[in-house]
């Protein structure tokens, strides 16, 4: 039987010599770190739902997604454009109004920048959009829509806009409902009376059977990329958007297969990542049960990925203080490419921005999306 003194002195050896090498795997991200590193995130991040997926090993990401074939994916964009669109205008309006080669002194300092066009699209209830199309001075064949997010204008989009042009891209901005130079009408409903659309949650009043609030954030782009196709020489659309925008980008690169490539920054993920965090959770747009229920999150990744030369890059800041921060991501980007690379088409991967720590789209990120679109 070893002597008390001597036990002591080897428990105090071994959990020393444990304790420096934890202190060296996290400080020094020598091996195992980069395995350990996922594994914290997903098992004692309070704020994320993974650690009910380890919980249960049971759970299959691929049980949830109902698709196995073109002709899924066909029916169910249907299906959600007709839940949007339900008068079924998706590839029929334009905008309200255009105005070429305006002056708008907040781009005054744009570097080759030849033009300013600007979009307007008047929707149901008074609720409108603006939106500017920069055009570079060498023409070009490739436009990005950028979609700003909840922060407001896309006026906080600028540094993504210059790069944009800096790199001869044609960029079509836009801001969310209800935000930037977009209207907040007072409405006046049965059964509610007046009052001012103000925030995304307001339009939940809005849904009937015979109109969904979810057009507001579809029918700008829709319109302005149907008027595009008529009268600009444009040949490639891509898409990106930061937050709110990044949902946007999700949500719309799975309606319409003419955004090419696609990239959400810190904008969207699934549904089952989302319950243990409030602050994830999103406004009334990002959970809407019976839109959702004919394509789910995962389901709309797989549409936004599919087809000759689609692709989507979904984009995550490991450090992000408002949302979807962590690694948590990183558990469905094999499957969807899975489920892609089986019907044969497409691509779909996930960035983690490890050195951006704010909620923003960082020159790193800038540069890969570049290097996707080249």
């Amino acid at each position: 039987m070893l002597n008390k003194k001597v036990f002591v002195v080897i428990l105090l050896v071994s959990i020393t010599i444990s304790f420096s090498f934890g202190v060296s795997v996290g400080v020094f991200k020598i091996p195992p770190y980069s395995i350990l590193d996922l594994v914290f995130d997903i098992i004692i991040d309070k704020n994320d739902n993974p650690i009910i997926l380890l919980a249960n090993p049971t759970f299959n990401i691929s049980s949830i997604i109902d698709i196995e074939n073109k002709n899924d994916i066909i029916e169910k964009r249907k299906k959600l454009i007709s839940y949007i669109y339900k008068d079924n205008s998706f590839n029929l309006k334009t905008p309200t109004k255009i105005e070429q080669n305006i002056y708008d002194e907040k781009y005054s300092d744009l570097k080759n920048l030849n033009s300013i066009d600007e979009f307007l699209i008047e929707m149901e209830y008074g609720v409108n959009s603006k939106s500017y199309l920069f055009l570079p001075k060498v023409e070009t064949q490739s436009l990005v829509v950028y979609h700003q997010g909840h922060a407001g204008d896309f006026y906080h989009g600028k540094e993504t806009i210059q790069f944009l042009l800096n790199n001869n891209f044609a960029v079509l901005a836009f801001s969310m409902p209800l935000t930037g130079q977009n209207s907040n009408p007072i409405i006046d409903l049965e059964n509610f009376g007046k009052f001012r659309l103000n925030y995304h949650d307001d339009l939940i009043y809005l849904e009937s059977k015979n109109f969904s609030p979810l057009k507001f954030f579809f029918e700008p782009i829709s319109s302005s990329l149907n008027y595009l196709d008529d009268n600009y020489s444009f040949n490639h659309y891509y898409m990106m958007g930061i937050s709110g925008g990044g949902w946007v980008t999700g949500v719309y690169s799975a309606l319409d297969t003419r955004i090419e490539k696609s990239f959400p920054v810190a904008g969207t993920t699934p549904i089952f990542l989302r319950l243990n965090n409030p602050t994830n959770f999103g406004d009334y747009e990002q959970r809407v049960p019976n839109f959702y229920s004919i394509a789910n999150y995962l389901e709309q990744y797989v549409m936004s990925s599919y087809g000759k030369d689609r692709e989507q890059l979904q984009i995550f800041n490991k450090h992000d203080p408002c949302c979807f921060s962590g690694t948590s991501s990183l558990i469905y980007e094999d499957e969807i490419q899975n489920i892609l690379s089986l019907m044969g088409d497409g691509k779909f991967s996930i960035h983690i921005d490890e050195n951006n720590y704010q909620h923003s789209i960082s020159q790193d990120s800038l540069e890969l999306i570049l290097e996707k679109l080249s």
